[in-house]
Parts: structure tokens; sequence; C-alpha cells
């Protein structure tokens, strides 16, 4: 089953990393990167830029209406996923810990709908 690992971070703590803890931090990503391409459960993963770079779509009364940044407004934003083919949610779950973003802000595991 596909399960999706969604990365919700509070953007401004990488703001307080050096550049030493920030290289390590994207190292622990690649790492993560590589176990989960060796295992054979990777179906795709992406970062995402910043929220300030996100715009909004909403369709109300045949109006489109654009806003800048997230529709609402949250402590953590989503900055990337993980899509992997597991066969239970504990696997998933077991994955999802081993996000390095789980130490600082949340991960959402959610099942595709098929």
């Amino acid at each position: 089953m596909i399960y999706f690992l969604l990365i919700h971070d509070e953007e401004s703590i990488f703001d307080s990393l050096s550049e030493a803890e920030m290289g390590q931090f994207l190292g622990e990503y690649e790492a993560f990167g590589k176990e989960l391409e060796a295992s054979g459960v990777a179906v795709a993963g992406h970062r995402l830029q910043p929220v300030a770079t996100a715009t909004s779509v909403q369709v109300r009364d045949g109006k489109t209406l654009h806003t800048d940044g997230p529709f609402a407004e949250t402590k953590e934003q989503l900055g990337g996923f993980y899509a992997i083919d597991v066969p239970d949610l504990d696997a998933a779950l077991s994955w999802a810990a081993k996000v390095p973003s789980a130490r600082f802000g949340t991960i959402e595991v959610r099942p595709e709908w098929a």
C-alpha cells in the first residue's frame, strides 16, 4: 500500500542552525533517501520551496481567488513528502520515525486513496 509521509516543519527553526548544523541535517536527509531507495520502498520524494513561495487557489461562486501563501496560518509548514510502498501502517510509521524532521516537526502519515 502507498503511504505518504508529509513533512511539517516550522521553517524559522532552520534560520537558527549554523551552516555546519544545516549541512549535517541535509546529510541526514540524503542518507535517509538512500536508505529508502536501497530498501525498495521508495516511490517518490520531493522537497518543497518555502511557504512564502506558495499561492492558494479557491473558486467561490464561479470566481477564482488567488492568495499569497498557504490557505491556513499554521505553526508548521508542509516542507516536502515521501511516498512509500509498504505492507501496512506499522511499517509506514516505522519509516516516518526515521525522517530527520521528526525531531523538530511532525511527520503526518496518510494512506493513498486507492
